[in-house]
């Protein structure tokens, strides 16, 4: 994708920059547009974004988290957020992938355990409440309404849904990053820090764990060890139990965030379709999996 010059204009106009600056596209989200910017003082990387109501996306919720999450230690520093547009500061820090998980396993357990105990002390103003089977009930109302492609398999979405639901176990409350997707984690060789916190908010823990497993494929063993390495004790049955349905739930709620992208997103390159297809292939695996170890759950 090349730079328009509409958005070297508007990022230009940017009341940030030192000097001459210099511009790059930054390759990796399917939903919004990022940018490396040099000026005479530093690097950043400015990212453009709109409130996506269907995705329960607003701009100033992302914003504070993203401050809140700076001044707790998580995150770079933030110099602007308005009008769509964020400016962070550029960490020249490597992306993590999935074999990067699988070799920071309880690294990563503890970057987690503490961005979900630490956060709470420094969020402001109201609380935002992410649980996955809103998500996904929601995700179908507005798929139905929006006459979808896919609207006629929502029955069966909601139905699994329901019965992953069914076998949680409660938890803490803490407060949740809720898009572990392995390039969301990055590594400076002295330590890891987090990015993207459009969905963060108020949850239990499980959402992260299974997100994070399921996103880098990590294998049962692999997912016992993160929860051995989070919980500080090896996951028992009914643990493991709900990992592995919460897996599912987080592979059924990216499918259905795919499909409603399908109908209000257009993002250069990005074909939602394929996404779509992609994620419910994976649904299909994790529910084989999740139902040959644990059954099918009544409700």
């Amino acid at each position: 994708m090349t730079l328009s010059e509409s958005t070297k204009t508007d990022i230009a106009a940017l009341p940030l920059w030192r000097g001459k600056i210099k511009v790059a596209l930054l390759k990796g989200g399917i939903s919004n547009e990022s940018y490396v910017v040099e000026d005479d003082n530093r690097k950043y990387v400015v990212r453009f974004g709109k409130d996506y109501p269907f995705h329960h996306v607003f701009r100033d919720r992302e914003a504070m988290t993203a401050q809140a999450a700076y001044r707790a230690g998580f995150a770079p520093e933030l110099f602007h957020a308005g009008d769509g547009v964020m400016v962070t500061a550029f960490l020249g820090a490597r992306t993590y992938n999935a074999d990067d998980v699988r070799a920071n396993i309880p690294r990563i357990a503890e970057l987690i355990r503490k961005f979900h105990t630490t956060m709470p002390e420094h969020i402001l103003g109201p609380g935002f409440m992410f649980w996955v089977f809103h998500v996904i009930r929601d995700y179908a109302r507005t798929l139905q309404q929006g006459k979808s492609r896919m609207a006629s398999q929502l029955g069966s979405y909601l139905a699994i849904a329901a019965e992953m639901e069914a076998v949680q176990r409660p938890l803490p409350i803490i407060f949740s990053h809720n898009d572990l997707l392995p390039a969301n984690i990055l590594d400076d060789g002295d330590r890891l820090w987090l990015i993207d916190f459009e969905y963060a908010g108020f949850s239990t823990a499980m959402f992260d764990l299974a997100g994070l497993a399921s996103n880098a494929g990590l294998d049962a063993d692999e997912s016992d060890a993160l929860l051995t390495a989070y919980f500080k004790d090896p996951p028992d049955f009914e643990l493991k139990r709900a990992h592995a349905a919460m897996q599912c739930a987080s592979l059924l709620r990216e499918a259905m965030w795919s499909m409603v992208s399908e109908l209000y997103l257009d993002a250069p390159g990005v074909d939602y379709v394929a996404y779509t297809t992609e994620n419910l292939q994976r649904l299909d695996q994790a529910l084989d999996h999740y139902r040959s170890s644990y059954g099918k759950t009544a409700l």
